[in-house]
């Protein structure tokens, strides 16, 4: 093509290989590695490198640093690619590396890209080499290297992570690579609108690669000598998502999507869904992390968190995929919308470390089954009070093994939706010739005394709480006589429950505020 004037062989190189920087100052987007007096820049320019893994996505810029490194080292350099090359080809490499070191004083650079291909043996056969000094290590990788590379190389290597390259650094390589004819495009004759780079650069999601492969392609099919915006709008189609199912990314938007629910804000909850649907992301996966967070991050607070995250998986299993987009973002905004409340996990795991703690203990006997000939006579089912026999539904009875009795694992919040934000308790306390009552401070009439349990109290300690308060001396069980539930605006629950306890009267006589009167059929605690 006229005015083209590369050097022998760059015309079958693609733009990106063409443009890689030859400098740390060409480098864009590392300001935080390669600014001037950052430590890896200065170990470079001082060829005091030691071992590193250079650690980031694709196109930012790993290779590019390892080329600069390559141009500026006065140690031999050779490189190695993880895909194809083998256990044979690290002993040859490691060996020379060791010949040239005894024989000529001279150190071994070994780059190493996609170190995370290696498996664990070929791992291992690098580290002798890395630990006695024969080569100085450059692994490039785009997986968390603490997770893909051998533990004993990642101590002995310093981590550099590099960021995606922002628009900002992107539009620099564009606009290098339309103004240079010896590499780039400057020499054909074109155009480039400004609009058309600034949108490849915003679109190309960080990646110096495909920004410049885009450019490339536009310049390949500009017609009239010009790159519009229409034109690269055309070749890019749509943002280039970048999602690996087994990397880093993945793992990264399915933790922000978790996050984001858990810390009620929807509209991130939407972007990172769509983000995973648009990238591929399989929608049962999905649909499993939403049904987890809604016991995890809402339980009690909202039941029907887990009722409609449910209905979202289902959708996603009978009606698929476009249509359960709807669905699961339905899902992912009640979860983010709900009050919140994590009781529910903290009470299961703090269940099962008691159990590690302590000995298991027997179930209660009247607890056991005793549907079968011969329970009876082994003690089975024998004293069972049944609850809906009581008023109320509830008697005080042990269900715990004696080693665990006492033990508290649900513990209700102080705020939430459906969980009781208060339960209010009163207490007949009858003592012989009549009951107590109790006169508030500033009410004209007395009334049971009653008080609110306090979170992770049970109603019955709260009892108990009144009849201490009161100084009396309880001779029997607590037995609930009354009780309502009710759910109250904003899907607030207003339980109460009154209890009914023989005991008698302190011989130091009543505290204040509380008084003796005659038994009467019931009262209630006024609201």
């Amino acid at each position: 093509m006229p005015g083209m004037l590369f050097e022998a062989g760059l015309e079958t190189m693609p733009l990106a290989a063409r443009m890689r920087p030859r400098t740390l100052d060409e480098v864009v987007g590392q300001d935080h590695l390669l600014a001037k007096g950052r430590p890896l820049r200065k170990a470079i320019e001082t060829d005091r490198l030691g071992s590193i893994v250079l650690y980031g996505p694709p196109g930012s810029g790993k290779t590019t640093i390892a080329d600069v490194i390559a141009g500026m080292t006065k140690s031999r350099f050779v490189r190695l690619n993880a895909v194809y090359s083998g256990i044979a080809d690290i002993r040859r490499v490691t060996a020379e590396a060791k010949d040239e070191l005894a024989m000529r004083g001279a150190r071994t650079v070994v780059f190493i890209d996609e170190i995370h291909r290696f498996n664990k043996s070929q791992q291992d056969a690098l580290l002798p080499a890395v630990e006695d000094g024969s080569i100085t290590l450059i692994g490039a990788t785009t997986e968390n290297p603490f997770f893909d590379i051998i533990a004993p190389l990642v101590s002995r290597s310093r981590i550099f992570m590099l960021k995606p390259i922002g628009p900002e650094g992107l539009l620099t390589l564009l606009v290098r690579a339309t103004e240079d004819a010896e590499r780039g495009l400057g020499g054909m004759g074109l155009s480039f609108s400004r609009q058309a780079l600034e949108y490849i650069s915003v679109h190309a999601g960080g990646d110096a690669r495909i920004a410049l492969n885009v450019l490339e392609m536009a310049s390949l099919s500009a017609e009239k000598g010009e790159v519009d915006l229409e034109l690269v709008s055309d070749i890019l189609g749509h943002t280039l998502l970048k999602y690996d199912m087994q990397g880093d990314i993945h793992y990264d938007v399915i933790s922000a999507f978790i996050k984001s629910m858990r810390g009620s804000d929807p509209d991130a909850a939407l972007h990172y869904l769509a983000r995973m649907l648009e990238s591929g992301e399989d929608p049962r996966f999905i649909a499993r992390r939403i049904l987890i967070h809604a016991s995890e991050d809402v339980g009690m607070a909202d039941p029907t968190a887990l009722t409609v995250a449910a209905a979202a998986a289902y959708a996603v299993e009978h009606v698929g995929m476009p249509e359960a987009r709807i669905t699961l973002a339905q899902a992912a905004i009640h979860i983010a919308t709900a009050p919140k409340s994590n009781a529910v996990v903290l009470a299961i795991d703090s269940a099962v470390q008691d159990l590690k703690e302590k000995p298991l203990g027997q179930v209660p006997a009247y607890l056991s089954s005793g549907g079968y000939k011969g329970a009876e006579v082994l003690g089975k089912a024998q004293g069972y009070k049944y609850p809906h026999d009581w008023p109320g539904g509830w008697v005080e009875q042990q269900y715990l093994p004696d080693e665990f009795k006492g033990a508290k694992y649900y513990k209700q919040p102080e705020t939430g939706g459906y969980e009781p934000v208060r339960i209010r308790v009163a207490l007949r306390m009858l003592v012989p010739g009549g009951e107590l009552v109790y006169r508030r401070q500033g009410a004209t009439e007395p009334e049971l005394p009653w008080t609110y349990a306090r979170g992770g109290e049970g109603t019955a300690e709260a009892a108990r709480r009144i009849a201490a308060k009161a100084g009396v001396i309880v001779k029997g069980a607590f037995r609930a006589v009354d009780s309502s539930d009710a759910f109250r605006a904003g899907r607030a629950r207003d339980a109460s429950i009154t209890f009914e306890v023989e005991c008698t009267l302190p011989q130091e006589g009543l505290p204040e505020g509380f008084m003796l009167v005659e038994r009467q059929e019931a009262h209630a605690p006024s609201c």
